[in-house]
């Protein structure tokens, strides 16, 4: 199993990631040269429950989530069309384990919006991944921000 310093490594080495403790997790912008406060929220790393997203049991000894965002041509080819939102606290309607190690799903709370999770990855499925990530990275940008709040685009 990966730690999630390997992950955390393995984002911020791709250009432009930032990654920042935001909401009691590390969350990972996408802000090359910090021009926006944040950036476009790129990916997440969570260890533990939180009051609206307890489907993955973030409190166990050991477990930890990694969570990012994927196009919708990638989440329909891997899961389908996304669920419907689910109300607050609730969790993405599906077949999905949420408290399942080392499988790619839809995030239990953010499926919805095309965010896919991993708990405690292996090194294969991380690797796995790899394509994944690569295309959410090329498809970052805070151009429209940038123009919003009179930064160049």
């Amino acid at each position: 199993m990966m730690q999630p310093d390997d992950i955390r490594a393995d984002l911020v080495a791709m250009p432009g990631i930032v990654a920042t403790a935001a909401w009691g997790e590390t969350s990972f912008f996408y802000n090359p040269d910090n021009r926006l406060s944040r950036g476009t929220y790129f990916a997440t790393i969570k260890d533990h429950d939180g009051a609206n997203d307890r489907a993955s049991a973030l409190d166990r000894p050991g477990i930890w989530r990694v969570n990012f965002g994927v196009g919708r041509k990638a989440y329909a080819d891997l899961f389908g069309a996304p669920p419907p939102r689910p109300p607050k606290g609730g969790v993405v309607a599906g077949p999905w384990d949420f408290t399942a190690l080392d499988r790619l799903m839809p995030h239990p709370v953010y499926g919805w919006m095309g965010w896919v999770a991993v708990l405690c990855p292996s090194a294969v499925t991380w690797a796995a991944c790899a394509p994944l990530l690569a295309d959410a990275h090329a498809r970052a940008t805070f151009a429209r921000r940038l123009r919003r709040s009179g930064g160049d685009p």
